[in-house]
């Protein structure tokens, strides 16, 4: 049952029977394997095709109102048995994560923040009305996964084993409302890098039209349904040359994201100030991981400004027209970061630079640095509390 107390400006609501603390969580020591007899063969890397083939293992955990989470099960990468009934088929109820696992110079399989990844799943399920969890126990969870399908992580530099954490609701109902029953799941997937001869400059379709998220909405959370709606728009500018949308909102035209990947603008302002800004975490942006790195290693670094702040399309073209816009890129798990040359906006196509000192580069040389660095922690060339050994 769900219930609602509205005050004077904001509307609380109390779930019942969601968070687990009185009923059973997940606790990893508890996991059953039941290793799979069957091997699959794993694809050479130059093969790999982004999330077309997976691992040999699955991990599953059911949970329900009354008993909370059953122990965690590691078995065979299969279909899952649901009925047509599901909530998760009829309202959207699923919510998923990214994150990757690898493997350094020395065989060493590593993971990149994810206790970010923990905390922003156990969020969207919140948003969802999905059951809370122990998001450190749901790690150890994850690494036990890892751990037994070692053998599908690429040892190459670039390569990676991509893990997808995904919720959903099962509950065997047609009535809107939070489930009595609910599934954990998370697959594997070998992946290549995002750009397999270097960076690839893409060009974008400014879009106001259609729109991403709005203030109040789900932006803010990694859940399906801020996704399948922008299939369309994407084939739309597709069709017109353009790689992706960039998202705007709002009557100035407030940059938002770049498809499915957070924004980066690096410009002299206004006050002739070197400055790198992205977006504000007002609810409509998606609080990435890749994001808040590029923000702390800027921040570290203390070369530059670096804002967190709302921008509009008018303000990059005026950049552009004085000579102040010096690099733009999306940034998220898949590419790390994705080089921008180009926008579409009002009619006309507005050039993005690159690197000023080298005409045939597809990359800005702030955004090459940030590829750069982060690489070097993910594969555990430089010692850095991101990466997390798992053993």
């Amino acid at each position: 049952m769900v219930f609602a107390t509205r005050l004077p400006s904001l509307l609380v609501v109390r779930s019942r029977g969601l968070a687990t603390a009185s009923l059973r969580d997940i606790r990893a020591a508890d996991s059953i394997l039941s290793p799979s007899a069957a091997k699959k063969t794993i694809p050479p890397n130059k093969d790999l095709v982004f999330g077309q083939t997976f691992a040999d293992h699955m991990l599953e955990i059911d949970w329900t109102k009354a008993d909370g989470w059953a122990p965690p099960r590691i078995h065979q990468y299969g279909n899952l048995s649901l009925a047509p009934s599901a909530t998760v088929f009829h309202y959207g109820m699923e919510c998923f994560e990214g994150m990757k696992a690898y493997k350094d110079a020395k065989g060493t399989i590593r993971m990149f923040r994810p206790d970010m990844n923990m905390n922003r799943f156990l969020r969207s399920c919140q948003r969802l009305t999905l059951p809370d969890f122990d998001k450190k126990e749901l790690l150890e969870c994850i690494k036990k996964l890892v751990l037994v399908d070692e053998r599908w992580i690429p040892s190459e530099r670039g390569y990676s084993l991509y893990l997808r954490p995904t919720a959903i609701a099962t509950q065997e109902s047609l009535g809107v409302g939070p489930s009595s029953k609910s599934k954990i799941f998370v697959i594997s997937s070998p992946v290549g890098p995002y750009y397999k001869t270097g960076f690839a400059a893409v060009s974008l379709s400014a879009t106001s039209h259609y729109v991403r998220a709005w203030p109040g909405g789900t932006g803010d959370a990694k859940v399906g349904g801020n996704y399948a709606p922008g299939i369309r728009p994407q084939m739309e500018v597709g069709q017109k040359g353009y790689a992706q949308n960039l998202w705007l909102f709002g009557e100035n035209d407030n940059l938002t994201e770049v498809g499915t990947m957070n924004l980066f603008v690096f410009w002299k302002n206004q006050d002739g100030n070197l400055e790198l800004v992205t977006p504000p975490l007002d609810g409509t942006i998606l609080p990435g991981v890749t994001r808040d790195s590029i923000l702390t290693l800027a921040r570290q670094w203390g070369e530059f400004k670096v804002s967190e702040r709302s921008v509009t399309m008018p303000d990059v073209t005026q950049a552009i027209d004085e000579g102040r816009l010096l690099e733009m890129f999306g940034a998220g798990t898949a590419a790390i970061v994705s080089p921008i040359k180009n926008i579409y906006y009002k009619g006309r196509d507005w050039a993005i630079p690159l690197d000023p000192k080298n005409a045939s580069s597809q990359a800005g040389v702030l955004t090459k640095r940030f590829a750069d660095t982060i690489m070097s922690i993910q594969y555990g060339e430089v010692e850095h509390e991101w990466s997390v050994v798992v053993k």
